[in-house]
């Protein structure tokens, strides 16, 4: 069986700097301080597949360089490389490239290392020729679409399912995001197509559920920002994330922050839109800082998704005792396994954050949730 490995080589790297993407501004992200994130995500999805053994039933076809070759020869693993060339800032031209030449080689399924992005540049090189496996490995910022594993780690389980013969075909959707309206805060994504891949449950993230727009849903979101501003102590910290419900929390406190970036609220102020490098900087008193979190709808992330602002170093500060997670019932209800999980990037970080952990969902009432 053929296995393609693709890596978007710079997917990801408007996360940790607060840019909400890397889509036309990888010279910005690169001036603020942006590593790469692929090829460390591809790493691990590599040596992990090794490790299960599956490499021993498989052909690799990769691209060269930074684009897969790297990662395979990091990995001490054998591919065969596709005859192609690449650009030293690599591109959506250079991906499409990459996927028509492994159709060619009469490839079962295709792994890519990316976010949305990278999905909607594979889905247009497919040209509506779907009948190869598509699996993506999270890299990017926000990951959308459903045919993202959870993690690098599972992204290995679910290969390793399909060349045993053990995984069903679906069609996943595939979500184009706005980056350049997300960066301006305002929340703008559309059904792009679908894309064929393997599936195995809870390897699998799904495409996110967007919050109903309804009077129930903001009641019910208010009801939990109101509980969880009576919870709130006077002289603590609190990095705020993303969305809408949190968006809640600090209209009750009387402050302005954005609806999709990461902000800080300490003595009824905010520090709007920061990012790893402000938050690391601003805060002090670690031991009296919190965070207040809402997972992503239908997928259940709380963080790894669209937040990396928020990063491996800043949870191991605050440790998962000071993390404040609220979402409506609705919400709770429509998550695929009943369960959150974590994909920080980072294994120990994502290891001290699983378990259970309160959630608030009403005011004064908490569900008690797993973290996967």
């Amino acid at each position: 069986m053929k296995i393609g490995f693709l890596v978007n080589p710079i997917a990801g790297m408007g996360g940790k700097v607060g840019l909400k993407g890397t889509d036309n501004v990888l010279t910005k992200a690169l001036a603020m301080g942006a590593n790469p994130v692929s090829p460390v995500r591809g790493v691990e999805f590599l040596k992990r597949l090794d490790e299960l053994g599956t490499t021993d039933k498989t052909t690799l076809l990769t691209c060269p360089g930074i684009m897969g070759a790297d990662e395979v020869r990091s990995a001490q693993l054998k591919a065969e490389i596709l005859s192609m060339s690449i650009a030293t800032e690599t591109s959506a031209k250079d991906t499409k490239l990459a996927v028509k030449l492994m159709t060619k080689n009469n490839i079962d399924l295709i792994v890519f290392v990316g976010g949305d992005g990278t999905a909607k540049d594979i889905l247009d090189a497919l040209n509506g020729k779907t009948t190869t496996a598509i699996l993506g490995v999270p890299s990017g910022v926000k990951m959308y679409s459903g045919v993202f594993a959870t993690s690098a780690l599972d992204a290995a389980d679910v290969v390793q399912a399909f060349v045993d013969g053990e995984a069903q075909i679906i069609d996943f959707e595939i979500v184009d995001a706005d980056e350049e309206a997300i960066r301006s805060d305002r929340f703008s994504v559309r059904l792009y197509g679908f894309l064929k891949g393997p599936f195995v449950p809870m390897c699998l993230a799904g495409s996110k559920q967007i919050s109903p727009e309804t009077v129930e849903e903001h009641e019910n979101q208010m009801a939990v920002a109101r509980f969880v501003t009576e919870e709130m102590k006077p002289k603590a910290t609190y990095i705020l994330g993303p969305g809408t419900t949190v968006k809640c929390i600090a209209d009750i406190l009387g402050v302005e922050k954005t609806l999709l970036g990461v902000d800080i609220y300490r003595g009824k102020k905010v520090t709007k839109d920061v990012n790893e490098k402000t938050i690391l900087s601003e805060i002090k008193n670690w031991n009296n800082t919190w965070i207040v979190l809402s997972p992503i709808g239908r997928q259940g992330m709380l963080v790894g998704r669209g937040n990396q602002q928020i990063s491996p170093e800043i949870l191991r500060r605050v440790g998962k005792e000071h993390l404040i997670v609220a979402a409506t019932r609705s919400k709770i209800q429509g998550i695929e396994g009943g369960a959150l999980r974590v994909d920080t990037g980072d294994a120990q970080v994502d290891e001290a954050l699983k378990g259970y952990i309160k959630v608030a969902i009403d005011y004064r009432e908490w569900r008690l949730m797993q973290i996967l």
